[in-house]
């Protein structure tokens, strides 16, 4: 089993969890209006910004401003626990959508690889450790906290610092604005009148552990990632994907048990409708459920965690908190929505999120002691296929494919003469390009091809990022004549893509996981790998590195894992 330790919530309501929940209780919320990045009116927009003065004190010198989130939200959870972070059984996890991107337009290269960030935070909080990044999106704080869960149930490590942050950027602004998917008011989650999100930034810290510290403590009995395979940037109408991760993570236990259920509740149309269909389905529809995107807007990265601890704490009191900015139900599917607090037994509740790319996940926490059970085993694995693809060739299970084009234009060349039935190639980004393919090429091989399925993963891991779209989506938003953000470069940004392109391409409904590290370790690689395998439902996983940093720089190196039944 695995157990929450400590926690930190970091938001310009207060810079500890408590700070932040008495906040909360009193109704606060951290949402104003501000002035556009490009200088027109029409571009204002909401969000929960930390002032020039919190700013001041938090900033630390040498780190980027993200970075000093990170530091300070894992430096006060670390105040409230007793840990070795210099133990080689102690692990980093970061959970962010772009990091460091607000620097993007400087010449420090390093400054903006997630990857790299994490390193800094890491060497100055004395982890030894090579921590590791996940980019999944809005899920990606729940992703974080499955993916620190199974390490820690594979006995990988005692113990995992999962940290989740990202800042209110004109690049993020920008990119939402471009969706349309901004309100230029309080959001109002649910509501009838809703029109669209606010963006927010925070820093949110949860220390797990394997070990029970004490009695009364929350655990983290399950976690669930599945993809719709419906649309890159919308959810399913009918919440498939959503559902799914509900009905894994809460098998075997008495639905009428559950205290609540903390949504993702962005306050866009698609996504409440999605959600509130979600919940319909599962049997939910008589559990007390809420959102606290109406007190923080959405964090991104930060936002899977910081809800997580805070309904922890809203649980453990026996009130679940309002939904700010709700007033009339505006969904079709039954849910128990509330503008005012809901009382509650405290037990356990389920936290569901969903994001871009086709991605949601699950966490099932509870209060209730449950016994230790043996640690789970992923069982043998095989590998069935491989594909490796650079600047200079390209080999399938071993053997060259003879390709007369070098660099950025293999790609096309390749699926001109090996594919050319997925008109689709053409929009997407070099990085998805190159998963496309090498997934393609991968699965060429595998007899019968498996599509329409429920127990493949998608499962990929890289360097930089997205680095390349991002540098062409900068350029759209450089302010003058021609600026003007470009919805479709935008989502492209979310290096997870790539994930939910093969899962839509394929009908694949299982785990689609997008992880950045500082580089190529096989062994972190492998540990992700066969621990994802603990997901009882998968047979097998599409795995491996896809990076692209440029024409003359990238690389696919993938695999088809199978387990041995």
């Amino acid at each position: 089993m695995v157990y929450r330790i400590a926690d930190n919530v970091l938001t310009p309501l207060g810079t500890t969890t408590m700070a932040n929940y008495e906040a909360l209780k009193a109704g606060r919320s951290a949402l104003a209006q501000y002035a556009s990045y490009s200088g027109r009116k029409e571009d204002d927009f909401v969000a929960s910004r930390f002032s020039d003065e919190q700013r001041k004190e938090l900033m630390v010198s040498g780190l980027t401003w993200f970075e000093s989130l990170v530091y300070h939200s894992v430096k006060e959870a670390l105040t409230n626990c007793t840990i070795d972070v210099a133990s080689h059984r102690t692990l980093l996890v970061v959970s962010t959508t772009k990091a460091n991107i607000e620097n993007l337009s400087s010449n420090e290269y390093d400054r903006i690889l997630p990857a790299e960030s994490a390193k800094r935070i890491a060497d100055i909080l004395g982890i030894q450790t090579q921590p590791i990044v996940i980019c999944n999106a809005c899920i990606s704080g729940v992703a974080a906290i499955v993916t620190a869960q199974r390490l820690l149930l594979a006995e990988y490590y005692d113990t995992a610092i999962v940290v989740g942050c990202d800042v209110v950027s004109h690049f993020v602004v920008s990119g939402f604005q471009s969706l349309k998917a901004m309100s230029p008011e309080p959001c109002r989650p649910f509501d009838i009148e809703r029109i669209g999100l606010n963006l927010g930034e925070a820093a949110a810290t949860l220390i797990l552990s394997n070990k029970r510290t004490l009695n009364d403590n929350w655990q983290i009995v399950n976690g669930a990632i599945r993809n719709d395979a419906y649309h890159i940037s919308s959810p399913s109408p009918k919440g498939e994907g959503c559902a799914n991760a509900i009905k894994y993570v809460t098998e075997g236990i008495d639905l009428h048990s559950l205290s609540a259920v903390n949504v993702h509740g962005t306050a866009t149309m698609y996504n409440d409708q999605m959600e509130s269909k979600a919940i319909a389905a599962s049997g939910l529809s008589e559990i007390p459920i809420n959102t606290l995107k109406g007190y923080f807007g959405h964090t991104l990265g930060a936002s899977g965690i910081l809800e997580t601890i805070i309904t922890m704490h809203s649980v453990e009191e026996g009130e679940l908190l309002a939904t700010r900015g709700f007033s009339e139900i505006g969904v079709s599917g039954k849910v128990n929505i509330s503008a005012n607090p809901i009382k509650i037994a405290p037990h356990s509740f389920v936290k569901i999120i969903s994001g871009f790319g086709g991605c949601n996940a699950a966490l099932y926490c509870t209060l209730k002691p449950i016994s230790d059970n043996d640690s789970p085993v992923a069982g043998s694995l095989s590998i069935e296929h491989s594909v490796k693809i650079t600047p200079s060739g390209v080999m399938i299970d071993g053997r060259q494919l003879n390709v007369e084009a070098e660099g950025g234009s293999m790609l096309t060349e390749i699926y001109k003469g090996q594919i050319g039935s997925y008109p689709k190639f053409y929009k997407m980004d070099k990085l998805s390009q190159l998963g496309f393919v090498a997934s393609e090429l991968l699965l060429s091989k595998e007899n019968p091809r498996q599509e329409l399925c429920w127990d493949r993963a998608v499962v990929l891991f890289n360097h930089t990022s997205s680095v390349c779209v991002d540098r062409e989506y900068e350029q759209s938003i450089t302010i003058g004549e021609d600026y003007f953000p470009s919805p479709s470069l935008f989502v492209y940004t979310l290096p997870n893509i790539v994930c939910g392109e093969i899962a839509l391409r394929n009908g694949y409904h299982a785990e689609t996981s997008f992880y950045i590290m500082k580089s190529k370790d096989e062994a972190m690689m492998n540990k992700v790998i066969e621990s994802t395998f603990l997901d009882k439902t998968l047979q097998s996983i599409v795995t491996g590195w896809i990076d692209y940093q440029d024409d003359n720089t990238f690389e696919a190196d993938i695999k088809l894992y199978k387990k041995i039944k």
